[in-house]
C-alpha cells in the first residue's frame, strides 16, 4: 500500500504499569451533562448528550511530571472538567447494560477542556460543539489502568485543583447513567470498537483557567494528572 505521505502516528496510551506497551486510540466518545448537579445547574431536565473528540486530542499526562501545554487559541473562556474515562477493549452493538461491563478494558483520568465561549455561541445557533470541544490537546490524560487492577471502590472520588485551590469534587455515584448505561446507550448508536475512549462526564465545580494555570486531579483508584497552561 503506497501513501500520498506518511501517515499521522497512531494516537495511544501507555498502559500502567507496562513496558512499552499502548492502548492504540480509534475515537473519543464524550457524555455531556452526565451529572445530576451540572444539569440541575444548567436548568435543563434533558438525558445527557454526546459529542466526539478526535483521537490525537488525547495527550498523555506522565504522572511524575507538570505537562506544559500551550494556552488554546480563539477563546477568552478555556473551562476544565475532570473525568472517568472508559477504555474499551473488544467490538459491540446495542449492548445489554448487564453485559457493558464485559466490554471495559480499563479506565484513565482525563480533562474534557472545552472552549466555552465557543460552545455557547454553536449552542445558540444550534450548531454542533466541534470547535468547542474537538480542537488539538483538548483531552489530557493519565495512562490507562487495567480493570483487573482497578480496585471495586465504586464509588469513585473524582477531583480536580486549580493553583492549590479545590475547583471540583463529586462521585461517580452522581452519573445521571452510571457506566453500563453509557456503554450500552452509545452501542444503540455507534458500533464500540477497542480502542475506543469515554469521557464519562463531569462534577460540579466546572471553571474558567487562565495561562499560567495548573491544574491537579484525578479519579479515586484510577490515576493522578498535574498540567500547566503556558503563558501566552
Amino acid at each position: 500500500m503506497s501513501f500520498l505521505f506518511a501517515p499521522a502516528p497512531q494516537a495511544v496510551l501507555p498502559i500502567e504499569g507496562e513496558f512499552n506497551l499502548y492502548f492504540p486510540i480509534h475515537r473519543i466518545y464524550g457524555v455531556a451533562r452526565n451529572y445530576a448537579a451540572v444539569n440541575a445547574a444548567l436548568g435543563e431536565k434533558t438525558p445527557p448528550s454526546l459529542f466526539l473528540k478526535p483521537a490525537d486530542a488525547a495527550v498523555y499526562v506522565s504522572p511524575e511530571k507538570t505537562l506544559e501545554l500551550d494556552f488554546p487559541q480563539a477563546t477568552e473562556d478555556l473551562q476544565h472538567e475532570i473525568e472517568l474515562v472508559v477504555a474499551i477493549g473488544k467490538a459491540g452493538r446495542n449492548i445489554a447494560v448487564e453485559d457493558a461491563m464485559d466490554y471495559v478494558w480499563g479506565y484513565a483520568a482525563g480533562l474534557d477542556l472545552t472552549r466555552r465561549d465557543l460552545q455557547r455561541a454553536s449552542s445558540a445557533k444550534g450548531q454542533p460543539w466541534d470547535t468547542a470541544k474537538a480542537f488539538d490537546e483538548s483531552a489530557p490524560m493519565t495512562a490507562v489502568k487495567p480493570a483487573s487492577r482497578t480496585p471495586d471502590n465504586e464509588p469513585m472520588k473524582v477531583w480536580l485543583y486549580v493553583n492549590n485551590e479545590k475547583r471540583q469534587e463529586g462521585t461517580t455515584s452522581e452519573m445521571i447513567l452510571n457506566v453500563p448505561e453509557i456503554i450500552s446507550y452509545i452501542s444503540t448508536l455507534y458500533e464500540l470498537k477497542p480502542g475506543d475512549l469515554i469521557m464519562t462526564g463531569t462534577p460540579a465545580g466546572i471553571g474558567t483557567i487562565h495561562p499560567g494555570d495548573v491544574l491537579e486531579g484525578g479519579v479515586q483508584g484510577v490515576g493522578v494528572l498535574k498540567v500547566k497552561f503556558k503563558e501566552k
